[in-house]
């Protein structure tokens, strides 16, 4: 009797002990990893979209006055800094895992 109450206390013991060795999931490393691909992907559609608009209306006094190439490129070029500004906070976000 006393060895059928050994292994029902190990059966027992053993069972709590397979349900409390669940791995946790660390969600820093998941909030760090989902903030990254935002800091990357929402400044990369935002500067498609301003240098879509930017860039055409560019081309067209280009086309007009060729002596505001300087002016046209700035603002061309101040649109894409948003996106490599998004990629850097990305790969700093990144390295933070």
């Amino acid at each position: 009797m006393s060895v059928a109450a050994t292994l029902t206390a190990q059966t027992v013991q053993l069972q709590q002990n397979q349900s409390q060795t669940t791995t946790p999931v660390n969600y820093d490393r998941v909030a760090i990893a989902i903030s990254a691909a935002l800091a990357i992907g929402i400044p990369a559609i935002a500067s498609g979209l301003a240098i879509s608009s930017v860039g055409s209306a560019a081309i067209s006094a280009l086309a007009e006055k060729p002596e505001t190439f300087f002016r046209s490129f700035l603002i061309v070029a101040l649109a894409e800094a948003l996106a490599i500004y998004g990629l850097i906070l990305g790969i700093l976000l990144w390295l933070k895992l």
